[in-house]
């Protein structure tokens, strides 16, 4: 392999190799040094942000019984997915999209692009539980605490994730996504790679599993969350004048469901803005002879991983309990004293 390097022409020459040493080799992406640096520390910091942040939530839910109802449950199961992101798919995402070589195996991609598609799904389910747990919230105020009780919240998130891993796991091991595409993949496929390909059949299902249903179906649930909570607001702006105690500690509690509902529609916004050019591309793509380039593929999944890093910001400026537990954990971490800090009410 060596000597047949140096009878190539200077432009070939310059090529470097994933695995310099093995016939039929990837070839690295050439980038300039201050290129490769800059893309590090975006994605490294990223990577903390998003690990740190949703670590954040997990110990403020986890540790504050003040923060122990059926939506932060969800909320917490949602952080727990955020944080595996960060841990277990983020880091050798980034090396992939760098160094344009996968320098882990075959097996381990499969593990991988099971992973990710599999967090993926899960996170959009979880949000999709959300909107559910808020419509019956707002929408069903009275039957809400006997329809959303805390097993049930456990068994949906339970089914959840089983849904998930099941569906991923099935697809890339069972190989259905590639199936009528052998030739291409011997084509394309060489030592270093680690590509995931769907043939126009699963490139419609899977997006339609993971994204495009349950985003329809948050998508219609808030708009009648916004349209009953415009009505209530609308009634009590027609009897403030009129209202009693009781009242008025009721029209405080839909105020918070309000909120809450508002807060989270902004989570799954971001959701659905982050990851929806990712999903479109990944319909289009097969019906293009896969003309879309790894660099706008890799481009895309970083811009959905980043949706990861936004929901404990999110949850950090729009909810006074979060701000309140990020502090006092915070001050705890660095030493600091404790008792400036107003204690949950």
């Amino acid at each position: 392999m060596e000597n047949t390097n140096l009878n190539q022409t200077g432009e070939m020459a310059a090529v470097l190799f994933c695995f310099p040493h093995l016939q039929g080799s990837c070839p690295r992406t050439l980038r300039l040094s201050v290129i490769r640096v800059a893309m590090y520390v975006f994605m490294v910091t990223t990577i903390l942000m998003t690990v740190c942040g949703n670590l954040l939530v997990i110990i403020s839910i986890s540790n504050f019984k003040q923060l122990h109802n059926p939506t932060n449950f969800i909320i917490l199961s949602l952080a727990v997915v955020d944080c595996c992101l960060g841990c277990f798919i983020m880091p050798f995402s980034m090396i992939r999209s760098v160094e344009g070589c996968w320098y882990l195996g075959k097996h381990f991609c499969k593990v991988h692009s099971s992973l990710d598609m599999m967090l993926s799904t899960t996170s959009i389910l979880h949000l999709c539980l959300v909107s559910i747990d808020r419509y019956w919230a707002i929408c069903n105020p009275l039957q809400y605490k006997t329809k959303v009780t805390v097993f049930k919240v456990i068994l949906s998130i339970v089914i959840t994730w089983s849904f998930s891993f099941i569906f991923s796991f099935g697809v890339v091991f069972s190989e259905v996504n590639t199936v009528g595409l052998e030739m291409l993949i011997i084509m394309t496929s060489c030592i270093g790679s680690c590509l995931l390909f769907f043939n126009k059949q699963w490139g419609i299902i899977a997006p339609l599993v993971s994204f495009f249903i349950p985003g329809a179906v948050m998508t219609c649930l808030y708009i009648k969350i916004f349209h009953v909570a415009r009505r209530h607001a609308k009634v009590m702006s027609d009897r403030v004048a009129t209202v009693t105690r009781h009242e008025l500690k009721n029209q405080a509690s839909e105020q918070r469901e309000r909120k809450a509902a508002k807060t989270l529609a902004i989570v799954m916004g971001v959701f659905l803005l982050c990851w929806l050019p990712f999903f479109i591309t990944t319909v289009i793509d097969p019906f293009i002879n896969f003309m879309t380039p790894i660099v706008v593929f890799d481009a895309l999944v970083w811009f959905g991983y980043f949706n990861s890093m936004c929901n404990p910001v999110i949850y950090g400026f729009f909810y006074p309990h979060f701000q309140k537990t990020f502090k006092i954990i915070l001050a705890k971490i660095f030493g600091m004293n404790t008792t400036s800090i107003i204690v949950l009410s």
